[in-house]
């Protein structure tokens, strides 16, 4: 008989995925915004503003925005569980992490969405 020692959670292919997939949308978001901004005549406020007001730049800058905390909280709960040995602490820095990353989503929705 075989005694097979479980440890962590083994979020495995999933965590694996998330991560390559979100940096894939931030690579791809980043050349886009790059190259748009050295398109713009002039960087002042009105060119800034217009470059978020159409709509399929809205929803990149927000899958942009999501991919960065997926990508921060796969990052931050590998951290946690791989250096933070007491269950009670781990849990506290996962909700919090979780907390934070949910509020600066919220933030920057509201901020993109009020241009």
């Amino acid at each position: 008989m075989v005694n097979r020692v479980v440890v962590g959670a083994h979020y495995g292919l999933t965590a694996w995925l998330a991560q390559r997939v979100s940096a894939v949308v931030m690579a791809v978001y980043s050349l886009v915004f790059v190259v748009k901004v050295l398109m713009l005549p002039q960087l002042n406020y009105e060119t800034w503003r217009g470059l978020f007001t159409p709509g399929w730049m809205r929803f990149m800058t927000f899958l942009f925005l999501l991919s960065i905390m997926v990508h921060a909280w796969v990052g931050m709960r590998d951290i946690w569980m791989d250096y933070i040995k007491s269950t009670g602490l781990r849990l506290t820095l996962q909700v919090g992490t979780i907390l934070w990353l949910v509020g600066c989503t919220g933030w920057a929705m509201q901020i993109l969405w009020r241009v």
